[in-house]
């Protein structure tokens, strides 16, 4: 109990009075070494990442956990639960994937159709669309088409990345750059810090995958013009 009577009252104070509440910033790292372990393809991120999710629900439903940031961002709340249930589906099909005796990775990085790409921008646009007013109803922080099209483009990225799709890099991009001036504007510094960080790491993740679904892709290729003689066939 002391333990959490200090997690929910512990602030990071400044001169002049400015303060960054302790679970924001250890949310925002155990999001960080999620990230990086998704990148490295690393089963671990989903469970370091579940703890980060529910670390930033208390913070952003700030007025329901006695918060002294009272700026509610539901959609930024909502992401969290979803986030954790969205891992626990990821964290499962790695480990199913890990599993398969073709394949000694959790998952392997390739491209969306293009049936599916159509699908994602239809949905984070008619998603952010339906959730507005929504969220507005229940009294996000404004703008609140924004808060909106961070919890569609989060829901997306984390569905992708279980999936092992390379674009999921490229919708955190999109979420970054929404998310970055509604929360300096909420006064949730650490987070919108942490997310400017993010938009350079996603590009990097993309890339990285890009590449390791190249490799993977010339590997298969070479596999398939010159087989091993010494499979029986």
């Amino acid at each position: 109990m002391g333990f959490l009577r200090w997690l929910f009252e512990a602030k990071l104070e400044f001169a002049g009075g400015g303060f960054l509440l302790w679970r924001e910033v250890l949310g925002n790292i155990f999001g960080l070494a999620s990230a990086l372990g998704g990148m490295r393809r690393k089963i671990w991120a989903w469970p370091i990442g579940i703890v980060g999710n529910a670390l930033l629900f208390t913070v952003f439903l700030g007025s329901v956990f006695g918060s002294p940031l009272y700026a509610n961002l539901l959609g930024q709340a909502g992401r969290q639960l979803m986030f954790i249930a969205v891992s626990i589906y990821g964290w499962y099909r790695w480990r199913q994937s890990k599993r398969s005796p073709q394949s000694g990775s959790p998952v392997q990085p390739h491209w969306a159709s293009n049936k599916v790409r159509v699908a994602l921008v239809l949905a984070m646009i008619g998603g952010t669309g339906v959730l507005t007013p929504i969220f507005s109803a229940l009294g996000s922080y404004p703008p609140v088409w924004a808060d909106a099209w961070i919890f569609m483009g989060s829901l997306l990225a984390t569905y992708g990345m279980a999936k092992g799709w390379v674009e999921f890099w490229l919708i955190w991009v999109a979420v970054d750059v929404v998310g970055v001036p509604l929360l300096f504007s909420a006064g949730y510094f650490a987070s919108a810090i942490m997310y400017i960080f993010y938009g350079g790491f996603t590009l990097t993740g993309f890339f990285i995958w890009w590449r390791i679904r190249n490799r993977n892709a010339a590997a298969v290729a070479v596999e398939t013009a010159f087989p091993d003689p010494s499979v029986s066939r």
